[in-house]
């Protein structure tokens, strides 16, 4: 398996986490599986929205966005083309940095952390390092 397979697969990991968070958070699941009771805590404070829509539904758009650049960059088609790895690190820094602000809000803010958006966090935090490895590689003479 190449990098962009792997963020490939990390976007798929992180769909399926954010639409189970937000399916708990529109109350379609009744109970979340978490085992500390923080996960209930952050999903319904006042900062699991941003600019009034649920974080969980901003990573669901995140990380099909990922999910489908991954999927055009492991296409044969665009396997030569440079911009779907370097979109792949721009998006994924993004998400990245605002994962570090949310972090931030469940350490300092919410006082409770989730262990799904922990996991979400190390996700993100891989599919960037891999994006930029491999726009690096891409980038290096020879």
């Amino acid at each position: 398996m190449n990098r962009r397979q792997a963020i490939a697969l990390l976007a798929l990991a992180g769909l399926f986490i954010s639409i189970y968070l937000y399916l708990y958070k529109i109350g379609k699941i009744g109970t979340i599986a978490c085992g500390t009771g923080g996960c209930e805590t952050v999903q319904l404070s006042p900062q699991s929205r941003f600019l009034g829509v649920e974080v969980a539904l901003i990573g669901i758009v995140g990380y099909l966005v990922l999910l489908v650049v991954a999927a055009l960059a492991s296409a044969p088609r665009f396997a030569a083309a440079a911009w779907p790895i370097r979109w792949l690190a721009l998006l994924s820094g993004g998400a990245f940095a605002f994962t570090l602000y949310l972090k931030s809000l469940e350490l300092f803010v919410i006082h409770a952390i989730c262990r799904w958006c922990v996991a979400s966090a190390v996700i993100i935090t891989a599919i960037f390092v891999l994006a930029v490895r491999e726009w690096r590689a891409e980038r290096a003479p020879g």
